[in-house]
């Protein structure tokens, strides 16, 4: 089967794949403006005999599929999603590395901006499940993620709450709930009085939240108190507190 190509737009996520993967990037497009800052990239496209072209910005908003181009658009193989093996549990769990699972998030910007708060805090790897409601990597998760995207790698599993059953032996799962959840600042004392475990978060979907299944999965679930005026936060910016509390505080 052919692998698939989709378009990275942005200049912020164009560099970050030609940094990360520059093999990845099969043709390049970009205006004017943009052209000029995009002259090593050009080169090495050159050097690797693959297309790189100057275009008007019609023909650029066509090739990304959006107006939101910001004014430079790479078309790049887009690697399939690994799924983690019992060697990965127990080499995570024995570095404590911080670990981000998501429930069925729907939304490709959620997806976008999750990865970028994931990268900006050393969050190195993303679990998803393979799930018709749940977002995957393509153009919107990258134009968003401004980069971030190349900072993470993304797991898919089959079931996530048999994932978090998996995981438990390794980390300390906690999931995100607004009702019948434990208060973040009380996590954080209980944590502080010796878990052993690192800490692996759950977030749910924009909607209806951890599935009831990832919940009883999880040994934890802990809310975000605010003042009531709104129930909840947008998940992205609930990852982003949560990843500050659990992983960049510690460090």
């Amino acid at each position: 089967m052919k692998p698939k190509e989709i378009p990275v737009c942005g200049l912020a996520a164009v560099q970050a794949r030609f940094r990360a993967n520059a093999g990845s990037i099969k043709r390049l497009f970009f205006d004017q403006a943009t052209g000029r800052r995009v002259g090593a990239i050009s080169k090495a496209l050159a050097a690797a005999r693959k297309v790189y072209r100057c275009v008007e910005s019609v023909e650029l908003e066509k090739i990304a599929g959006t107006k939101h181009h910001g004014g430079i658009v790479a078309i790049v193989e887009q690697e399939a999603l690994r799924t983690p093996t019992a060697e990965n549990l127990r080499t995570w769990g024995r570095q404590r590395a911080p670990l981000l699972l998501l429930d069925r998030i729907g939304n490709a910007h959620n997806l976008g901006a999750i990865a970028r708060t994931a990268a900006f805090f050393g969050v190195s790897h993303i679990v998803i499940p393979d799930h018709p409601q749940q977002a995957f990597p393509g153009e919107a998760a990258h134009r968003v993620a401004e980069g971030g995207m190349e900072g993470v790698e993304i797991f898919c599993v089959k079931n996530l709450a048999v994932f978090c059953r998996e995981l438990a032996p390794h980390y300390r799962v906690l999931g995100t709930a607004v009702i019948g959840a434990k208060p973040l600042p009380k996590i954080l004392q209980e944590d502080a009085r010796g878990a052993t475990k690192p800490i692996a978060i759950v977030l749910g979907n924009e909607e209806h939240g951890l599935s009831p299944e990832v919940a009883a999965a999880c040994a934890g679930l802990v809310t975000i108190p605010g003042c009531g005026r709104v129930e909840s936060l947008n998940v992205s910016v609930a990852a982003a507190i949560l990843c500050w509390e659990f992983f960049a505080k510690t460090r």
